[in-house]
């Protein structure tokens, strides 16, 4: 084999190392949070306050053993309310000729889904169908409520790519351009993505500027935080930055399952995650009357406040880096002028990698 070709061919089998990485990553993340989705303390309720109520309740929640937290609420008022506030996710209403049974599904159509099945079978035993209402539909345009979840997919993938970008091909620039360049980018992908959400596909028709506010959030931590990791993880940024947006933020962010259908470890990062501060967010903006949006807001300032801190770090680390004694500096001024070239076509080598590689959900 040249010399040449050898070397081609570790350059390739080195960079094939990325994508392979992702592919087990991915594989770990999305298949240990969808593939075997089942309830955990899943909240439920049966409607009436009489002994008959307080007994199927129980029976319920012995049977589930540990799938369902079954409670039992006063009225039927009470139990909307609960729903529209999420502290529950289905309410039975016990009658011998008209079982029925509430569900919000704008909260996750497959929870609902999940209620559906658990007490189907209670009505059957009654020998009355199930009639279901739901207090709490998703759009006209949005039936399965899962557009807000694929908005945030569309907003990660702008931010995190343009991370590769600035990173990459704006590594000559200093950092508070990039800080500058990082923000104005989440303006953009933020305006982009409430567009879509709005007047392109109808999947909200109220509460744009709200939606546009936390996707800014959103957006604008995704790329502080990656910006800021650029300085010291280089060619891995790209990696890095999936680990945390893609692998662990899709697959906790309640879109596809709620956290009391996933494991403990997805369940867990749900409560602090930024994906689940966008989508729960949204949907507590747009389909709840804001019940726990302060909450999520917060979520998704708290890693606005981490990105800040990132790039701050960042900044002084390249500002120690660029102190370097003069003495230093002129000393290797001759070999730097010398490898000018060959350094320069060198990092539009990596910056092109790095920006190549910067896909995939």
């Amino acid at each position: 084999m040249k010399p040449a070709t050898g070397g081609a061919l570790r350059h390739v089998l080195t960079h094939l190392l990325t994508p392979l990485l992702m592919c087990v990553g991915m594989g770990l993340a999305y298949l240990g949070a969808f593939a075997d989705p089942s309830p955990h303390q899943l909240p439920v309720a049966v409607v009436g306050s009489g002994p008959a109520a307080k007994v199927l309740a129980q029976t319920l929640d012995d049977k589930a053993d540990g799938g369902l937290a079954v409670r039992t609420v006063p009225n039927r008022a009470e139990a909307e309310r609960q729903l529209k506030e999420q502290h529950i996710f289905g309410a039975y209403v016990p009658d011998k000729r008209a079982p029925e049974l509430l569900v919000a599904s704008a909260g996750s159509d497959t929870t609902a889904t999940v209620v559906q099945k658990v007490f189907t079978p209670v009505a059957a035993h009654q020998g009355a169908p199930l009639k279901v209402s739901d207090v709490a539909p998703p759009g006209e345009h949005d039936p399965t409520g899962q557009g807000i979840f694929f908005l945030l997919v569309a907003l990660s993938i702008g931010s995190y790519a343009s991370v590769a970008v600035i990173g990459g091909a704006g590594a000559v620039l200093p950092m508070r351009l990039r800080a500058l360049l990082a923000v104005a980018t989440s303006l953009v992908v933020s305006a982009i993505g409430t567009a879509l959400a709005g007047p392109v596909f109808h999947l909200v028709d109220h509460g744009l500027a709200g939606l546009w506010g936390m996707a800014w959030l959103y957006s604008a931590g995704v790329l502080l935080v990656g910006v800021g990791l650029h300085t010291f993880l280089k060619r891995w940024t790209t990696l890095g930055v999936m680990v945390l947006f893609v692998m662990l933020n899709f697959t906790s962010a309640g879109g596809v399952f709620r956290p009391e259908l996933e494991n403990g470890f997805f369940a867990a990062l749900h409560s602090f995650w930024n994906g689940a501060g966008f989508v729960e967010g949204v949907r507590s903006h747009i389909y709840f009357d804001g019940a726990g949006l302060g909450g999520h807001v917060w979520t998704l300032a708290w890693w606005l406040v981490v990105g800040a801190a990132v790039t701050a770090v960042a900044w002084a680390a390249e500002a120690r880096r660029d102190s370097a004694p003069a003495a230093v500096t002129a000393a290797a001024g001759g070999a730097e002028e010398a490898a000018e070239g060959t350094v320069g076509g060198a990092a539009r080598g990596t910056a092109e990698e790095e920006m190549e590689e910067a896909v995939g959900v």
